[in-house]
């Protein structure tokens, strides 16, 4: 008796090309692509509705741009070192040692200095914070606080010593001016030769001219530190997800024993990740002296602290920091351009909000569902009401932002296992 067999041949599937691949495919990249499309849709609808051209100008895309830099430079810099379970509360001193740094550097050997000066400042700060924790096993958080405190105490020493004859004005608050400004670039075809994204931008059309206006802002006249901030969103998730030594930082992150046991120097990469991390946290300082050309005390401003909630709001990974670093971006960006259009940003808030509580109800979450809706309709209430927001509150609105933001990223977060452990061999 012969068993009779079936072949079956499986055929390839067809080749449906890297755009079809992209919004049909699965996985992350179909994802952040349908959120951006969404965004855009969503934010075009509010520019239509509430009128405000500054929602999508090009020049508020540029300066969102532009702010974003040091805020998302501060949270690569905590994603190094929190990822190796180095919690980095330092990361606002670290910017801070980083600006001092770059403002003498850079009125001395100019922009380039400015940028060696401004990393090595900051991982300075970095390896501080490293031999406390990682050599001592102080708390990661006190010690963090701690470089808070001495970053703001050594620069004000530092200057008194070196700006006490600053003839540039301002005494020792400041440095004085970066002996040469950092080159700029603008992306060929879409921002050289005529100016066609600018004319499809003032003519005001639903959806293209917001696309327009975005593509030229963040295409004309981008900054050194600007394509290299951008740059090292990828790089980093390459270096941290698809190399040996990044599988070796996570795993002392996620298990330090076990990584231990397995040869990998977990002593030794805890100090090369926290000192990644402040040396990024000292770069997001230079950007901030590229913007004003000088150094000036108190020029952070908190963007450390900011950086570490878009760490946060990422979920420990460089594409979602990247998105954090952005939304502050650009409501910074908004309210320097506009105080009108900021009240805008409450029609945005209700409308996600309300996406928000359709999303809790289909998840059965029902008073975090009726919290949404509430919030929701107290925002699209202030936007029919409220004509101009006093200054006072315009100038926070990137700071309440980020806290409404975090409020609601914060049910799906998942930090590294061991982070904020002190680890000591042979004790775990």
């Amino acid at each position: 008796m012969s068993a009779a067999t079936t072949t079956t041949t499986n055929r390839p599937a067809a080749s449906r090309g890297p755009l079809t691949d992209l919004l049909m495919g699965g996985g992350p990249a179909r994802r952040a692509a349908w959120i951006v499309v969404g965004l855009m849709l969503l934010v075009s609808v509010v520019r239509t509705v509430s009128g405000e051209q500054a929602l999508t100008s090009s020049s508020t895309f540029a300066t969102a741009l532009l702010l974003a830099v040091p805020i998302g430079l501060a949270a690569l810099g905590g994603l190094f070192s929190e990822r190796a379970g180095v919690v980095n509360i330092g990361l606002e001193g670290m910017m801070i040692l980083g600006t001092w740094g770059a403002g003498w550097a850079g009125y001395q050997w100019g922009w380039a200095g400015a940028i060696v000066g401004g990393v090595l400042f900051g991982a300075a700060g970095g390896l501080l914070h490293a031999v406390a924790t990682v050599t001592f096993g102080v708390d990661h958080v006190v010690s963090g606080v701690a470089i808070n405190i001495l970053a703001g105490g050594i620069v004000r020493f530092l200057s008194e010593l070196v700006y006490v004859d600053n003839k540039a004005g301002g005494g020792v608050t400041q440095s004085p001016a970066l002996s040469s400004r950092p080159p700029s670039f603008s992306l060929p075809v879409l921002s050289d030769g005529p100016d066609l994204l600018g004319d499809l931008a003032d003519r005001q059309w639903f959806l293209v001219s917001d696309v327009a206006g975005l593509l030229r802002g963040v295409t004309s006249g981008v900054g050194v530190l600007t394509l290299v901030a951008i740059l090292l969103v990828p790089i980093s998730y390459l270096v941290l997800w698809r190399t040996a030594f990044g599988l070796r930082l996570r795993a002392c992150g996620e298990n330090p024993a076990a990584a231990d046991s397995l040869g990998v120097p977990v002593y030794r990469m805890k100090y090369i990740a926290v000192l990644i991390s402040g040396g990024l946290a000292g770069l997001g300082g230079v950007a901030l002296v590229f913007v004003a050309n000088i150094f000036k005390e108190g020029q952070t401003g908190g963007r450390g602290f900011i950086g570490l909630a878009a760490l946060i709001f990422g979920n420990w990974r460089p594409g979602g920091l990247a998105a954090g670093a952005g939304l502050f971006g650009f409501a910074d960006g908004l309210q320097l351009r506009s105080r009108t259009a900021v009240v805008a940003l409450l029609l945005l808030l209700a409308v996600l909000l309300l996406v928000v509580a359709v999303l809790q109800t289909v998840r059965g979450k029902y008073l975090q569902a009726v919290l949404a809706a509430g919030f929701a309709a107290l925002s699209l209430v202030g936007f029919l009401t409220i004509g101009e927001l006093p200054e006072g509150i315009v100038s926070f609105t990137p700071h309440l932002i980020t806290l409404l933001v975090l409020s609601l990223a914060s049910q799906r977060l998942r930090m590294p296992k061991a982070d904020g452990l002190v680890y000591r061999r042979g004790e775990h």
